[in-house]
């Protein structure tokens, strides 16, 4: 993006504020004005005192000269206090306000993103945070640069720039001829940076999420002792960042060196010039200092530009990845016009085909039927499909081709939100917030009072645990152990409270005896209500009411569990699989053997 590009896309968010941005511009015009007054006091000054000597007159006549000199100088200063005070308070107040309105932004489209918006590769965690940050970060600094240094000083440049002509034409020509020169040059080194800024930006991006990983990945890295392999990894990319940063740092010296060597030339020539008209006659001594300190104006935003220009550079190499965030209009969640006050819950999947944004074809010409108050249960080996499956059924992402039907309806006619604040969903790994248990829970329902925190607490086997914490239902949830946070999200299901339940490996980091009892929570949560349930575990499956057997992105078999056993299919393969793994010869032997044991006892 260009710097008018980012201007034009910034003007949104300064709009709301365009009584400060018009009181800046009053401040800037009055305090530009008022920059002039020291080259005309000097003029008048070195004039005046130079008359007084060439009639040999001194001090005794020259002191009224000097007072009305002060007065006017310290009134000047005075002023451009003020002015410099209201110029720098309400650029900051514009910086900070339109920071905020752009931090909103971002993260108002993230929300209202789909998932497949996350699952691109551009889009990681780090990458986003990233971008995200830096963006708002840079952008500000563009904000600030323009309203409290940039603009006060191109509008002295211009004002002591048409005093120069209105004063002498060719000193003003002079120095005009000057800034083509300078911009040519900038122009010149934004072109040469243009490719650096992008890999800049990439780079970082890089950094920042393998340092992310770093730390998600910390167990698995030390158990294989890769610290050393993970350690040269982030050296590669930060040599490489380096070295972005250096080319970047000698194109920016080389550059600024040139401008600084013409901006001297037209002191130079300013100082020449002045010179030869005051002996030629035709300007004054006082002429000379004149001519110099409006030119130092002129050339003001020169020597500034250097200073800020690295921050422009920023702003160019974030706003583009950074507006991107904002501009991802095709991933944004559409909701339809139905909000329905209760859903029956028959869900239809017709000749579904689906694959991910990464390339991973999920979904192969699935038709299957979800059966209203009843429990349906999705079998299959690892990446069949299962998840996939209720990931459409809850609108995180839309099918390739095909339709998924909600009591009849297409299930992209409902509002998004009011759909799915009739759905339970509960992970194998559940997300827990930052906050204290009660909080974590509370999530499932804002307005639950606390006897019903509770209640949904015991109804997931927790309720004893918390109080034996320290802190009680006060203790952070993030401390917690993954077998307890599973039980968060298992109450957080039981305080919702909604008609149609899925249930991704609900109990898969819970142990025997916790599993059982969540068993017994989840079958009586199950009465009357549309449950869909992923599980490798016998146990949850057995009694579902039909049940989908799915194989490389396909549904290849549907029925009781009866029925799939009888068929001797791709379900009985997986169901004499997982009894061999839970060796159900030898535990139902022991306990057979256990019952003669009582049974003797008995007789």
């Amino acid at each position: 993006m260009s710097l008018w590009q980012i201007i034009q896309r910034l003007l949104p968010f300064v709009q709301p504020y365009r009584r400060l941005v018009v009181s800046t511009l009053l401040l800037t015009l009055v305090g530009s004005l008022a920059a002039q007054v020291n080259p005309f006091v000097l003029r008048y000054t070195v004039d005046t005192v130079q008359g007084l000597l060439n009639k040999g007159l001194g001090l005794a006549q020259g002191w009224q000269m000097l007072i009305w000199v002060s007065t006017v100088l310290l009134a000047k200063e005075l002023l451009n206090t003020g002015i410099t005070f209201g110029q720098k308070y309400y650029g900051e107040k514009i910086r900070i306000s339109v920071s905020g309105a752009l931090a909103e932004a971002a993260v108002s489209k993230i929300l209202g993103y789909q998932l497949g918006f996350f699952s691109e590769g551009e889009n990681q965690t780090g990458r986003l945070q990233t971008r995200i940050d830096r963006g708002v970060e840079s952008l500000m600094k563009l904000v600030q640069n323009f309203f409290i240094d940039i603009l006060p000083l191109f509008a002295n440049a211009s004002v002591a720039l048409v005093v120069m002509f209105l004063a002498n034409k060719w000193v003003g020509l002079v120095a005009t001829s000057i800034l083509p020169v300078y911009f040519w040059l900038s122009y010149r080194q934004a072109d040469r940076l243009n490719g650096t800024r992008r890999m800049l930006r990439s780079l970082r991006e890089e950094k920042n999420h393998g340092l992310i990983s770093i730390i998600d990945s910390i167990v698995v890295i030390k158990s294989f002792v890769r610290e050393a392999y993970e350690s040269h990894k982030q050296f590669a990319v930060q040599n490489r960042l380096e070295d972005a940063q250096l080319q970047t740092r000698k194109t920016n010296f080389r550059y600024d060196g040139l401008k600084s060597f013409f901006e001297q030339i037209g002191v130079v020539a300013i100082i020449v010039l002045t010179a030869y008209l005051v002996l030629a006659g035709q300007m004054s001594i006082g002429a000379i200092m004149f001519h110099v300190l409006l030119f130092n104006n002129v050339s003001a935003p020169i020597r500034q530009l250097h200073r800020i220009y690295d921050e422009m550079n920023e702003a160019l190499t974030y706003a583009e990845g950074f507006f991107a965030i904002l501009d991802a209009d095709d991933q944004t969640e559409r909701p339809g016009p139905l909000r329905p006050a209760h859903l029956y819950g028959r869900f239809e999947l017709r000749h579904v085909n689906f694959t991910y944004p990464s390339g991973t074809a999920a979904l192969h010409d699935v038709s299957l039927t979800i059966e209203a108050g009843k429990t349906t249960a999705l079998v299959g080996l690892s990446g069949a499909g299962k998840s996939t499956i209720i990931n459409l059924l809850c609108e995180f992402y839309r099918p390739d081709n095909g339709g998924v039907f909600l009591d009849g309806q297409p299930l992209s006619e409902y509002d998004t939100p009011a759909l799915r604040q009739q759905i339970g969903l509960v992970l194998q790994k559940n997300h827990i917030f930052k906050g204290t248990i009660e909080e974590n829970i509370r999530y499932g329902n804002f307005n639950a009072t606390q006897a019903e925190i509770e209640a949904a607490a015991r109804q997931a086997y927790f309720h004893d645990q918390i109080l034996d914490l320290p802190k009680g239902y006060l203790s952070d949830a993030q401390q917690l152990l993954g077998g307890q946070q599973q039980r968060i999200a298992i109450a957080r299901l039981f305080l919702k409270n909604p008609p149609i339940i899925f249930l991704d490996e609900p109990t898969a980091s819970l142990d025997a005896i916790a599993t059982e009892q969540i068993k017994n929570s989840l079958d009586a949560i199950k009465q009357g209500r549309t449950v869909v349930i992923i599980s490798h575990s016998l146990a949850q499956i057995v009694d579902s009411d039909c049940i989908y057997v799915m194989k490389k992105g396909e549904a290849v078999e549907s029925g009781t569990h009866h029925e799939l056993y009888e068929k001797r299919g791709t379900y009985r393969e997986i169901f004499d699989a997982s009894a061999r793994s839970l060796n159900i010869e030898k535990l139902a032997k022991t306990m057979a053997d256990d019952g003669d044991e009582v049974l003797d006892t008995a007789l």
